[in-house]
């Protein structure tokens, strides 16, 4: 089925519905994403200010065959958020639907809506006294309608897991302008089929997200962060098992870096500053956090002794002070910045199982050195299977020198990922960037059931064209 591009002719049919503050036309911010691989093309912007006003540029989106692109923070990496080629869209921004409608500490619950910025989220949180444990790098400019719709991930998997596991219910705007209330505090509710994990990770191809109800924690009364140095991804598997072991669930993270992502923060950040003057190969950042009458130091100086014991790790370092803490996961944080200053010539975000994490790397490494000279970043939530493998140029090269070879290092690292039973989408999602290897590496049968749900409920194909699921015809 054809869809209708929003041009200055078609767009009254959606302009006349709705107060003239509620368009706009899209800025330079809506037509790009973070790694410049795809460019917008002019159109207009929809900003509503409720769920109703939701439902009504649907469902004229619906009735007229426009394309809708449910727009967050514009921080996803995969392209879901830019459409370069074919009918032009709308883009559907929640930014102007940020309110904390309600915090109730006692369930562990919040309402917020889809545009409420993640930091914010965070922030009421913590005026209950409460903690939203999702936390990931651009959580100061992506919105909690986008870390749902992408089911994000970030370093808090490990205790907290993924966005899927921290939302209890949806409102949200199914495909015809149909207003879904599902907004559900309740923990246990098993009556029929449970639209919300069908809208979570769907990225805007089943519906809009308009609204969640999200699992808040106990913040921990005392936190601790130590970087210890280990031989080799499998010595800090073998290190987070013995951590597990001793410390149970008070591990919130547990981050894998290599040196490659040090030298590259000690190029393009150098005022950064690095726990070594000279970085070790591997080390593990690792949190805890610990209840009352419960000390996080000894916590970290126990896996410390007990991981050196066994061969496990060779030099750390623990933070004494929030500020140095602050400083070490300053270091994580700023990695990918680095990595973007350099400039990849393939990024990938993959995940294995746990036990094929070290087989994961070394075979990763010789596949890319067979295919010539590069550098290799990686790093990750190792406790969740998840790296961040990046290719890079060595240097007096740039990646525009590669451009030929980028497909090839991408299916090599995605082979391997297939044959070893992982996943070529750890947390990112598909959007479009991943739509060929879905459709190569995804179960067949899988992929029926996909097509055929998008087919059901969003017949038209309005909602998000071309993401996640090739664009029909």
């Amino acid at each position: 089925m054809t869809l209708t591009s929003l041009t200055p002719e078609t767009e009254p049919l959606l302009t006349t519905a709705l107060p003239a503050d509620r368009f706009h036309r899209a800025e330079a911010r809506y037509l790009e994403e973070p790694r410049g691989r795809y460019k917008g093309r002019d159109t207009l912007v929809a900003l509503p200010r409720s769920v109703e006003e939701v439902a009504t540029i649907v469902r004229l989106c619906a009735q007229h065959r426009i394309g809708i692109i449910p727009y967050g923070g514009g921080t996803g990496l995969v392209g879901g958020q830019v459409v370069e080629d074919g009918p032009v869209p709308l883009i559907l921004s929640l930014e102007r639907m940020n309110a904390v409608r309600a915090v109730y500490a006692e369930e562990n619950v919040a309402i917020v809506e889809a545009g409420v910025i993640l930091a914010d989220v965070q922030a009421a949180a913590a005026q209950a006294g409460r903690l939203f444990p999702l936390s990931l790098a651009a959580e100061g400019t992506a919105r909690i309608g986008g870390n749902l719709s992408t089911n994000a991930g970030g370093t808090g998997v490990l205790r907290y897991g993924n966005a899927r596991d921290l939302c209890l219910g949806l409102e949200a705007v199914l495909p015809d302008g149909s207003i879904w209330n599902g907004l559900s505090r309740l923990r246990k509710d098993n009556t029929g089929y449970d639209l919300r994990h069908l809208l979570i990770g769907a990225e805007g191809t089943l519906g809009v997200i308009t609204a969640a109800a999200l699992k808040l924690s106990p913040r921990p009364a005392h936190s601790g962060t130590a970087m210890l140095v280990v031989d080799s991804p499998a010595a800090a598997l073998k290190l987070l098992t013995l951590g597990r072991d001793l410390l149970g669930e008070s591990i919130s993270a547990f981050e894998l870096i290599h040196r490659q992502g040090m030298d590259f923060l000690a190029e393009k950040l150098p005022d950064i500053r690095r726990p070594w003057d000279t970085p070790p190969e591997w080390c593990v950042l690792v949190e805890v956090g610990v209840t009352a009458g419960q000390d996080p130091t000894d916590a970290l100086e126990r896996l410390f002794v007990a991981g050196a014991e066994d061969g496990l790790v060779s030099d750390g370092i623990i933070a004494q002070s929030q500020a140095q803490s602050d400083g070490f996961w300053t270091v994580r944080e700023h990695i990918p910045e680095a990595n973007r200053l350099i400039g990849s010539i393939s990024s990938h975000d993959i995940s294995v199982p746990l036990g094929a994490l070290a087989e994961f790397i070394t075979k990763a490494n010789a596949r890319i050195a067979a295919l010539g000279d590069f550098r290799v970043n990686c790093f990750g939530h190792v406790g969740d299977g998840n790296l961040h493998y990046n290719v890079f140029p060595v240097p007096g090269k740039t990646k525009a020198d590669h451009l030929d070879e980028r497909d090839q290092i991408k299916q090599a690292v995605h082979d391997l990922v297939h044959e070893l039973g992982g996943s070529v989408s750890a947390e990112h999602g598909i959007g479009r960037f991943k739509v060929d290897d879905l459709e190569r590496y995804g179960d067949p049968v899988k992929l029926a059931a996909m097509r055929a749900i998008k087919a059901a409920l969003d017949p038209a194909g309005i909602m998000n064209p071309g993401a996640v699921l090739r664009g029909r015809a």
